[in-house]
């Protein structure tokens, strides 16, 4: 399936090269664990945990192409679908709990 999501992410138009490394990055993290933003960024090579957060809101694969895995440098959550707070916080929380119970 991961083939399957990377040929998916390599092909899809419209998404930015830094898009594709970010995505195509993600694949990576296992299921039931997190990374930062930061160290994300540093696993593409960018410096920015910004950057990556700009382009995890705008995933077009979630939840199959896992951004709700990355979350801030102090272990919060974060955002989840450009949101910080309500609903897609809460779906971010749910995922990351199925996640961890199915391991």
């Amino acid at each position: 399936m991961t083939n399957d999501l990377r040929n998916k992410i390599l092909s899809a138009e419209g998404l930015t090269d830094f898009q594709r490394r970010v995505y195509i990055a993600l694949l990576d993290i296992p299921a039931g664990t997190t990374i930062t933003y930061g160290e994300l960024a540093r696993k593409i090579g960018c410096r920015s945990a910004q950057a990556v957060g700009q382009a995890l809101k705008r995933n077009p694969f979630a939840p199959e192409v896992p951004c709700h895995r990355v979350v801030a440098a102090d272990g919060s959550l974060g955002g989840y679908n450009g949101a910080r707070e309500g609903a897609e916080l809460e779906r971010k929380r749910q995922l990351l709990e199925s996640e961890k119970t199915t391991r």
